[in-house]
């Protein structure tokens, strides 16, 4: 175990490494064992959605958004309620194809239920699609004088 936080040691063994980063990170990794589909390498391949750009299938995610209750807690056009928004360009989870599709199909911690195994993987991809549309990615705001101002923080 390491004397101070500034210090990190790993241990392999066939059944994984122990990684320690300080004293407050402990993870174990298991590289011979990898979900179903993921290169043997370990390398990462980028995931892309069939549905990106894709006029007709956006229009239908809109529709799914609806169907699903989505406005509920994300507002309408996404604009956010109790659910975070989707038009500021901030995405908690990540923003790539790869991870809105994650977090709607196996949902996430306080509130967004998972919806895979409920819907089909292409209406996931579909309303990926359709919610990664309504980014601005405009971080900004009006301030009172009505000027547009940067927003900052975070």
């Amino acid at each position: 175990m390491p004397s101070s936080t500034s210090e990190a040691s790993s241990l392999d063994s066939t059944q994984g490494r122990l990684l320690v980063a300080g004293d407050s990170l402990r993870l174990v990794e298991h590289p011979e064992i990898l979900p179903a589909g993921f290169p043997s390498s370990g390398k990462t391949i980028a995931i892309k959605n069939p549905y990106e750009g894709d006029k007709k299938a956006i229009a239908t995610g809109g529709q799914l958004f609806i169907a699903y209750n989505c406005l509920d807690c994300h507002g309408a056009d996404g604009s956010g309620a109790m659910g975070p928004s989707f038009q500021d360009g901030r995405w908690h989870f990540g923003g790539s194809p790869a991870e809105v599709f994650e977090s709607i199909y196996q949902g996430r911690p306080d509130g967004m239920p998972a919806w895979g195994g409920r819907i089909t993987n292409d209406q996931i991809w579909m309303l990926t699609a359709y919610v990664r549309s309504l980014s601005s990615k405009d971080l900004s705001t009006e301030n009172f004088t009505g000027k547009t101002v940067e927003r900052t923080g975070h």
